[in-house]
């Protein structure tokens, strides 16, 4: 029996009410389960935390999170950057991962979409080095570095590697950023040569955002740089149905964190009615990973029956308000845990 230990960042809008739902999954899993068990540590940080401690992310916040091995991030307010970049550099959370498909009965715009796109989320213009030149003119500062462009890109091949489709569209706008994004596809092609199995292509943004909304189908692995990854992962999310339903990791070498894609949705908050399967697709991401990493078979196990469980919920037509159901947020959550509880635990 192993003990894991995961922080659980609570967040502002209906973060709250997610992470209680995500809690409970775990409380349940923790009790139930003869070999998964887990110590989860409640962590305060966004606008909330910046109100009550003067700082967005307090220091004993974290504290908690380093002393974890994987974090639960909750959607953050306005003070998002100071929360979220910060930590994806202290830990060096260098690959964004968002995978975007159709779940039965989930009205969207086209049907049998599976696809990843593999977002670099270390550099770009999210570093944010801008600066004011005059008083009316901003210089923002963009990175691209051939190191990180190649472990982005073997990740992507990696995960192309384990899937159907075996194939990797490297989405850039070269044509327009001639050195930055050169570099990026240059090195990413050069990552190609050791994956011969792996079909390639190369698209420019533009043309890969109307393709993502014509022909989504052709898409199976997208790899592609900070800023173009944030949008067009996204937009995949919405051709699948709704932002509710996109969870994303965000994983180093020795860390990772999970979240649901979606804001902090500050005009639902408090009102039960927000859609908490994002946050837990987030949880059973952060099951895959620590699986692979600490070769735990029961949490891979785990991970399946909890896909397993949403996926026979929207068979069912058991939803939230926002996806034209008629459950509360938490009405929907005890649905989970229920089924969950009749798929059984490891």
């Amino acid at each position: 029996m192993t003990t894991y230990n995961i922080s659980l960042l609570e967040g502002d809008g209906i973060g709250p009410e997610l992470s209680e739902c995500v809690y409970d999954v775990l409380e349940c899993i923790h009790d139930k389960s003869t070999s998964l068990k887990f110590n989860i540590s409640r962590v305060e940080a966004g606008d909330n935390a910046k109100l009550k401690y003067n700082k967005p992310l307090p220091d004993e916040t974290f504290e908690r999170i380093k002393n974890s091995q994987a974090c639960l991030k909750s959607p953050v307010g306005e003070s998002a950057a100071d929360v979220v970049l910060v930590l994806r550099r202290y830990f060096d959370l260098y690959a964004n991962i968002r995978p975007s498909k159709n779940y039965p009965n989930i009205s969207s715009i086209s049907k049998d979409v599976d696809l990843i796109t593999v977002r670099e989320n270390t550099e770009d213009l999210y570093l944010g080095w801008e600066f004011y030149a005059d008083d009316d003119t901003v210089i923002s500062l963009r990175k691209i570095s051939r190191a990180a462009s190649r472990r982005i890109a073997e990740h992507a091949f990696e995960i192309a590697n384990s899937r159907k489709g075996k194939k990797v569209t490297i989405v850039h706008k070269s044509n327009v950023l001639r050195m930055s994004d050169r570099l990026f596809i240059d090195t990413s092609k050069e990552v190609a040569k050791r994956y011969p199995d792996i079909e390639f292509e190369e698209m420019y943004v533009d043309a890969c955002a109307m393709e993502l909304i014509r022909n989504p189908n052709r898409f199976d692995t997208i790899l592609t740089t900070n800023l173009f990854g944030d949008i067009i992962s996204d937009e995949a999310a919405q051709i699948t149905g709704s932002i509710g339903l996109a969870p994303a990791a965000n994983i180093g070498k020795d860390f990772g964190m999970f979240e649901p894609v979606h804001g902090a949705a500050f005009d639902i908050a408090g009102k039960n009615v927000a859609n908490p399967t994002s946050f837990i697709l987030a949880l059973k991401m952060m099951f895959d990973w620590l699986g692979e990493k600490y070769r735990d078979s029961n949490l891979t196990s785990q991970s399946i029956k909890i896909e397993k469980a949403v996926d026979d919920l929207f068979s069912k037509n058991i939803k939230t308000i926002d996806i034209g159901g008629k459950l509360s947020t938490k009405e929907f959550n005890n649905k989970f845990i229920s089924l969950l509880t009749d798929l059984g635990y490891d």
